[in-house]
């Protein structure tokens, strides 16, 4: 595999994604998410809204879904340890 096709590879690798969609067609929109790709973890129906992940390049497919209102990617904060407790 050459080094531009393990790029590509990496870019259209599944990404997680957290949509806000509308809640009164919320059944339809998460059918029609899941045929073009999104593998669905999680629902909030009465939040409107569904979160899963998708290979990237899928993303503006996913986006362009009748009922899909936005589509963000979901963000990883990792917070550093806690210091160590004084010695009392």
């Amino acid at each position: 595999m050459s080094g531009d096709a393990v790029g590509q590879a990496a870019r259209s690798g599944p990404v997680g994604v957290i949509l806000s969609v509308d809640p009164d067609r919320f059944a339809q929109v998460v059918e029609a998410a899941r045929r073009v790709g999104l593998t669905v973890t999680g629902e909030q129906q009465i939040l409107g809204s569904l979160s899963g992940t998708i290979a990237e390049d899928r993303i503006p497919v996913l986006a362009a879904v009748d009922g899909v209102e936005s589509v963000d990617r979901e963000q990883i904060v990792r917070l550093p340890p806690p210091p160590d407790p004084p010695i009392r």
